[in-house]
């Protein structure tokens, strides 16, 4: 996690979107590693079809003392995301998107928002993602970008820094598991091939 101070990360104000409690960011590693998926929008399709992904790996975590945290930078489609029922960990909210900025997360602007999201990463997303049945909407900030951390229990180490480039980057579970080393049975979703039949 070049260039980021995890200590001074860690005090950073989280809201937990249940309780509404305010956390620090650190709590969420004190007694137990954790992942933290930092979600760009809740009502993002590609986010929530990486969360339903990452949720996969909920039993496993758990069997390891992992916590599966994630975070959004606002409250919009909160409501429809835990409806939705697409994350299995805990959900906290950044209201400044202080913790986003401090993991280097990038904003897009008007220019490079569209092809970023027309790309074709994001379009094979979206393909496997409306074939699973996950919807989504375009509602909240359309600009920001995420990504995930895992760190170690204590804040001792970072075991992953992942900052998405484009909208439709993630994190393969394969990694999450080699970076915790810790095993998994869960079977990852195949991205599909995009070709122009199925993207248009």
């Amino acid at each position: 996690m070049a260039g980021v101070d995890l200590a001074k990360l860690g005090l950073n104000l989280l809201k937990n979107a249940t309780s509404e409690e305010r956390v620090e960011l650190r709590s969420l590693w004190r007694d137990q590693a954790v992942v933290i998926l930092f979600l760009r929008r809740f009502g993002c399709q590609v986010c929530r079809w990486t969360a339903v992904e990452v949720s996969k790996l909920k039993e496993d975590l758990s069997a390891n003392n992992v916590a599966l945290v994630g975070v959004g930078p606002e409250e919009l489609g909160l409501k429809e995301f835990q409806d939705g029922g697409f994350f299995k960990g805990e959900l906290f909210i950044d209201e400044k998107k202080q913790t986003y900025k401090e993991m280097g997360f990038k904003r897009y602007n008007a220019l490079n928002v569209v092809p970023a999201a027309l790309g074709k990463k994001v379009r094979n997303i979206v393909t496997k993602a409306n074939a699973e049945g996950i919807p989504g909407n375009f509602s909240g900030d359309l600009l920001q970008s995420g990504g995930m951390a895992i760190i170690a229990q204590g804040g001792e180490q970072v075991l992953l820094h992942f900052a998405q480039d484009s909208p439709g980057d993630y994190v393969p579970l394969e990694n999450i598991v080699k970076a915790l080393r810790i095993t998994t049975s869960a079977q990852q979703g195949e991205r599909p091939q995009c070709n122009t039949d199925v993207c248009t």
